[in-house]
C-alpha cells in the first residue's frame, strides 16, 4: 500500500515550509511531498499573475512541477522566479518570515476591519486598501487578502448565474454563501490576535505592493 507523507502545516504568513524538518537527514535528497509540489505550483501561478511568465511557459512549467519527484527537478523551474524571501521547495534553506515589527492595537483593528468590511462586498476592502497605503505591511496584507476573497466571491457568483441551467450553481452558491458568512469572521478574529489566514480557493489578482519611498 502506498503511503503519502502528510503535508506540513502552513506558517503564519500563509506559505508552506520549504521542507519539513524530518526530511532533512543524512544530506540525501529525498522525494518531494504533495505540499512541496503545491508550493511550486502556487509560485508559478503567482509568477504568471505578476507577468514573469506567459501562458505557454506557465502550462509547461506546471506540468513539470506536478510530475517532479525530487527537489532538483523543481529548481530549474523556480530559480529565475523566486525572490529572496522564498526558497525553492524541497531545499533545506528556510525563507525568513515577513518582519512586520511590533504590531499595535490599531494595526490589528484595521486588519480585522479589512476582513469584516467584506460583508459589504468587495467595495469595503477595496476602499480600505486605497486608504491604507501608508499603513503597516500587516494591515495591507490582510486587506489585500480580504479584497481578493471578495473578488473571488463576486466573480464566482457571476459565473454561477451564467450557468443557472446546470445543477452545479445551487451547490456553488451554497458553498460560497457558507464561506462568505464564516471565513471573513474567522480571518478578522485571527487578525485581532496578530495572526494570519489565507482564504481557500481564492483567486488573487490584487498584489500586496508596499508603497515606494521617495
Amino acid at each position: 500500500m502506498a503511503v503519502h507523507e502528510p503535508p506540513s502545516r502552513p506558517p503564519a504568513g500563509g506559505r508552506w515550509d520549504p521542507v519539513p524538518e524530518r526530511r532533512r537527514s543524512g544530506g540525501k535528497e529525498l522525494r518531494l511531498t504533495h505540499a512541496d509540489r503545491d508550493t511550486a505550483v502556487e509560485t508559478l501561478r503567482e509568477a504568471y499573475a505578476s507577468g514573469q511568465l506567459d501562458e505557454n511557459e506557465l502550462e509547461e512549467r506546471l506540468g513539470l512541477a506536478i510530475n517532479a519527484k525530487f527537489p532538483s527537478d523543481l529548481e530549474p523551474l523556480l530559480a529565475d522566479l523566486v525572490s529572496s524571501r522564498q526558497g525553492v521547495p524541497g531545499r533545506s534553506a528556510k525563507a525568513p518570515a515577513a518582519d512586520d515589527g511590533p504590531l499595535s492595537a490599531a494595526d490589528r483593528l484595521l486588519a480585522a476591519a479589512g476582513h469584516f468590511s467584506g460583508y459589504f462586498s468587495f467595495v469595503g476592502p477595496l476602499l480600505m486598501l486605497l486608504v491604507s497605503r501608508e499603513t503597516s505591511p500587516f494591515v495591507r496584507r490582510h486587506v489585500t487578502e480580504a479584497l481578493n476573497y471578495q473578488l473571488t466571491i463576486a466573480v464566482g457568483g457571476i459565473v454561477a448565474m451564467g450557468l443557472f441551467w446546470l445543477l452545479v450553481p445551487p451547490f456553488l452558491w451554497a458553498l460560497m454563501l457558507v464561506g462568505w458568512m464564516f471565513l471573513p469572521a474567522v480571518a478578522g478574529f485571527l487578525a485581532l490576535v496578530g495572526g494570519e489566514m489565507r482564504y481557500p480557493f481564492t483567486w488573487r489578482p490584487v498584489r500586496d505592493d508596499p508603497p515606494r519611498e521617495g
